[in-house]
């Protein structure tokens, strides 16, 4: 087994969970490359010794910039706000590093563009961490539709619904909020919540076409941590979408902060000529599937139970009937990811598909501030 040398940028909920997955990767699946944790690195050193002593990296670094010049960093993994994954990830790229970076790619197609162009001109290994799509029971209804078991397609509807931003006493800005910085966040649902299922269905059901939407901000001024002044949030707390997919198929697709008794609901629904599939992330091990070409009396919605060995990644994992979450679906990501480079065969979504995501969100954002249908950039 050959080591592979991390530097991981950011120590936040994402920087938790991707260090979680390279400790356990190895662990559970074989392969030719093994994660080494070499070094952590955030601006705020106390915060860096922390994570380093509680995860196990060899050593610290404040500046990015010192990370991506050793000579003993093999990957970054770049786990920041979205307004810092160009800057960081072409700097990673002209300096010859894996990257693996959070989604989204970026804020904007615009700036996303240059990090394609940046990995591929350097012919590094590059990816972006939609890790929904390693969560096995989603990962079957890849399986089943690629076998042609629902048919033609018709229908494709997803949500993803939360509600801890109500409170209008909640600050904007800063480590813990700036999801709720339009600077840094680069927009509200759309790029944070709608941009994980948008992925799924490029995935699950291909290109979509165009797009018509709505976005609402309920709270419009809130105090900013940083400046500690009172300020027009900038971000969408609310965005639903109608889809056309380019196979034909409709599509809607739903996300809000504002949907009280939800913390992270993230469903989606897809129907076929021959049959349906319905996934919830609050039974993540759960497929639902119907089929219409079972006899009549038996006819109905199944609950399959993704445990067992044959259903994808179990076999690394316990006995069937015993469940796994949602982080395993990071060491999941993580071991294609490895595997890619093992194999020379990049694992998905690559920079350039993590692209195609963005494009969707941007006619999104188009089409709401424009009231019209908007065509989704290729």
């Amino acid at each position: 087994m050959k080591t592979l040398n991390v530097g991981l940028i950011g120590c936040g909920f994402m920087g938790r969970a991707h260090s979680n997955a390279h400790r356990k990767v190895a662990n559970f699946f074989d392969l030719e490359y093994q994660p080494v944790l070499k070094a952590i690195c955030d601006a705020n050193a106390e915060r860096a010794a922390a994570h380093a002593a509680r995860w196990g990296f060899e050593s610290v670094e404040t500046d990015y910039r010192k990370l991506l010049a050793r000579k003993d960093i093999d990957l970054v993994d770049i786990c920041l706000p979205n307004n810092l994954h160009a800057e960081v990830a072409i700097a990673a790229a002209e300096a010859g590093k894996m990257i693996l970076c959070e989604k989204p790619l970026a804020r904007t197609g615009d700036e996303a563009e240059p990090m394609v162009a940046a990995v591929e001109k350097a012919g590094v290994p590059n990816f972006v961490s939609f890790n929904y799509r390693r969560i096995p029971a989603v990962t079957l209804a890849k399986q089943l539709i690629d076998e042609g078991r629902l048919g033609r397609i018709f229908h494709y509807r997803a949500k993803f619904l939360q509600d801890w931003t109500i409170s209008k006493d909640l600050p904007q800005g800063g480590d813990a909020l700036w999801r709720l910085d339009v600077k840094a966040a680069g927009s509200g649902v759309t790029g944070d919540l709608l941009a994980h299922c948008i992925d799924t269905a490029l995935w699950l059901n291909g290109h979509v076409a165009s797009v018509t939407a709505m976005t609402e901000t309920f709270i419009k001024e809130r105090k900013h941590n940083l400046t500690g002044k009172v300020e027009a949030v900038g971000i969408d707390d609310a965005c639903a979408f109608l889809a056309r997919f380019a196979n034909g198929s409709l599509a809607t697709f739903e996300s809000t902060r504002y949907a009280r008794g939800h913390k992270a609901l993230y469903t989606f629904e897809i129907n076929g000529e021959h049959a349906s599939i319905a996934w919830d992330l609050h039974d993540l091990h759960r497929l639902s599937f119907f089929d219409h070409r079972d006899t009549g009396v038996v006819r109905g919605w199944r609950s399959i139970h993704v445990t067992d060995g044959d259903h994808p990644y179990m076999k690394h994992w316990w006995v069937p009937g015993l469940s796994i979450g949602f982080e395993h679906s990071f060491v999941h990501q993580l071991a294609d990811f490895l595997n890619g480079i093992a194999t020379g065969k990049p694992a998905s979504p690559t920079f350039r598909e993590g692209l195609g995501t963005q494009y969707v969100c941007d006619a999104v954002l188009k089409s709401a501030a424009t009231g019209r249908w908007e065509q989704v950039k290729t």
